[in-house]
């Protein structure tokens, strides 16, 4: 028997040859460059994003999906690189990425009605070239509706960005691309933390009742799916605050959620069971909080 499929294997060789090098050779796992998403976290998890393929990056509102957007676009366009934001629903917040570090001269904002004007922007601006990240934020659009996208549409953007230095991203509520993603990340928040407790308004009697702003969010980063086999990741140079480096707040990697969040890498939640090579936790804070609009690195939960 095993002579017979080392034959079958030799006939076969010998036939594609000249047209199929190494047709029995595994190649799901494809080597890519990698950059960093600007969160250390999310760098350790997945080995970076991928140029050439797509990343979907999903999970329920208020998740993470936005931080983590905004803090890779503010590392894309600081290393000079144009970058593209196809907003589905016209809900993306410039003054916020602006305060979180992303170089709006370098971001072309397409603001979309609704998911087919989207697909048709995106699919233009990857046909176009030249962009060093583009994103399709459609993270407010109903799932029910993405989930009726057809197949084929996903594969038209694997097919067309690959072999380019292109990060695509897709941010949603569940992932749709299949097997057509390279790279799936799902995010899940917890509670979110308060700058004020009943104690403390308790301790205050001129305080306010509901003087209460909030403070930070834990986000749970899982990775779902990686066809990616990474090459050496071109980090950038520039440092990134995390939990146990005190930089100032100029050197670190600040990215705002639409509602004034920047995340901050604190690692694996203190006393979590989580499987450290297909999760990582990192932490959303409040920018209003800090003096100067910046936020100071966090101690680990």
């Amino acid at each position: 028997m095993a002579r017979n499929l080392a034959l079958l294997r030799s006939q076969v060789e010998s036939a594609l040859a000249g047209r199929v090098s190494a047709p029995f050779a595994y190649r799901d796992r494809k080597i890519m460059e990698t950059v960093s998403a600007g969160i250390p976290e999310i760098d350790s998890l997945t080995g970076g994003l991928p140029r050439g393929g797509l990343t979907e990056i999903c999970g329920p509102p208020c998740s993470g999906r936005t931080s983590l957007l905004v803090s890779a676009l503010a590392e894309r366009t600081a290393r000079e690189e144009v970058c593209a934001l196809v907003d589905g629903r016209d809900a993306f917040d410039p003054h916020s990425a602006e305060a979180a570090g992303v170089a709006l001269k370098q971001l072309l904002w397409v603001r979309c009605r609704n998911i087919d004007q989207a697909f048709r922007a995106t699919d233009l601006l990857i046909q176009g070239g030249g962009f060093g990240l583009i994103a399709l934020d459609l993270s407010d659009i109903p799932p029910e509706t993405v989930r009726y996208v057809p197949l084929n549409a996903w594969f038209r953007f694997r097919r067309a960005v690959e072999d380019t230095s292109t990060i695509l991203v897709v941010l949603e509520q569940e992932p749709n691309a299949k097997t057509c993603a390279s790279l799936v990340l799902r995010l899940d928040a917890e509670p979110g933390e308060w700058s004020a407790t009943r104690e403390d308004r308790a301790a205050n009697l001129l305080a306010h009742p509901s003087a209460c702003l909030f403070d930070s969010l834990a986000v749970r980063a899982e990775l779902l799916r990686s066809r990616v086999q990474a090459s050496e990741p071109q980090w950038d140079l520039r440092k990134t605050g995390t939990s146990a480096e005190l930089f100032t707040a100029a050197e670190n990697v600040k990215a705002i959620r639409a509602t004034g969040a920047a995340p901050l890498a604190v690692g694996m939640a203190g006393g979590a069971a989580e499987n450290s090579t297909t999760a990582r936790f990192f932490k959303t804070k409040s920018i209003w909080s800090h003096a100067g609009g910046a936020a100071s690195p966090l101690k680990q939960r």
